[in-house]
């Protein structure tokens, strides 16, 4: 077909193929253990798919309600009141997604407009800033350094202006591990009292939390909560991420905007996983023993690599785990990561990728949501990198 090349003007003219998809695809192509992408290598919970296939067989395949099935938006209720003490209320402060990435797009589209100012702290993932620069804001960026990963406050405070509409955080962070403290939080409550500034809190990994800490949900801090859009995941949570399934949490006038643009983007989302869902979070072991089951695959992974060359930078969540090679190769990290999965057979994700600026600290990042036997191959791998 011919092309007119002056016919459209991207909106995202620095975009290209993600990282994620280079190296799955080179993964592929080299026959290379995939540690790269975030995703499990094992099946979900039979009770769950078999929750799935009788709503479908029930007929429940139609349309579900724009913000979602009333009855799962009251057990994520009580799930939320459960764990953290905080009512939302189903009606007005709740909206089922389709996935995190389009909660968060959703979130930034419904408030952010020309020349607002939204504050990313990078290393980030990858979907906050291009959904900025589609609304016309400017994405303002806090580098955070390894290997502790830690906010600079002071920083933060001296980046707010007239122009600052957002701050995005997240905790569990990717693709760090690392997890923001209360003491971090009580910090940003401070810095955010008397503005109009948004708190957009991804926090899709709240279950998967290490070494029984535990998790510093926005919704704790009333100053904090008032002004937030908390986004949590099903995909994550239940190890399907395939499902794009996740959920909003926002008061109600931020709910009203927030559903303005939810119900152009994608109106509902999938109905008989909907109503499986209601009767599967009915269980709260199906979400609360999610830190122990991946702490025991964090910490056989990191046992089982030890002895190696790499220098381990503690997880405290999430399911990924930051490798440092510096006592390997002065390599660039998008070479080093390259030349592991064609020379060694094993894919990760280079950390420099995630920060905006052209930071390269000689980190990778390794998914540990496989099985034990994927995990030991990887490790048998890792071993021999010298």
């Amino acid at each position: 077909m011919k092309e007119y090349p002056n016919l459209i003007k991207s909106k995202l003219p620095q975009v290209g193929t993600t990282i994620f998809t280079v190296m799955s695809q080179l993964a592929n192509e080299q026959n290379a253990l995939n540690l790269s992408q975030g995703f499990p290598d094992f099946k979900g919970d039979d009770k769950l798919f078999n929750l799935v296939a009788d709503a479908m067989h029930q007929g429940l395949n139609q349309y579900a309600p724009m913000a979602g099935l009333m009855s799962l938006r009251e057990q994520i209720a009580k799930k939320t009141f459960n764990l953290y003490g905080v009512d939302y209320h189903p009606d007005t402060e709740i909206t089922i997604t389709a996935g995190g990435t389009q909660a968060i797009y959703t979130a930034i589209a419904a408030t952010i407009t020309e020349g607002d100012e939204v504050i990313i702290f990078t290393p980030a993932y990858d979907c906050y800033d291009p959904a900025v620069e589609l609304n016309g804001g400017k994405s303002v960026y806090v580098q955070l350094l390894a290997p502790e990963y830690a906010v600079d406050w002071n920083q933060v405070k001296k980046l707010i202006n007239q122009r600052t509409k957002m701050i995005i955080i997240n905790t569990p962070h990717n693709p760090t591990g690392k997890i923001l403290s209360k003491n971090d939080l009580l910090a940003l409550e401070k810095i955010v009292s008397n503005t109009d500034i948004i708190i957009l809190s991804d926090e899709v990994y709240e279950h998967i939390i290490f070494d029984k800490q535990k998790h510093q949900s926005v919704c704790k801090f009333p100053k904090l909560a008032e002004r937030s859009f908390i986004i949590s995941s099903f995909g994550k949570t239940f190890h399907n991420t395939g499902w794009k399934m996740g959920y909003c949490l926002a008061p109600s006038n931020l709910m009203k905007e927030f559903r303005k643009a939810h119900q152009f983007i994608v109106f509902s989302v999938n109905t008989p996983i909907q109503h499986a869902l209601v009767e599967y979070l009915k269980n709260e072991n199906n979400y609360l023993e999610l830190g122990n089951f991946y702490q025991q695959k964090r910490d056989f992974f990191v046992d089982s690599i030890k002895d190696s060359k790499f220098e381990i930078i503690p997880s405290k969540g999430t399911y990924f785990q930051l490798l440092s090679y510096r006592n390997i190769s002065n390599e660039k990290d998008t070479e080093f990561a390259i030349r592991l999965t064609k020379e060694y057979k094993l894919a990760s994700i280079p950390v420099s990728v995630f920060y905006q600026k052209n930071i390269d600290e000689k980190i990778l990042r390794f998914c540990f949501a496989k099985k034990e036997e994927t995990l030991e191959r990887a490790a048998e791998i890792l071993n021999k990198v010298v």
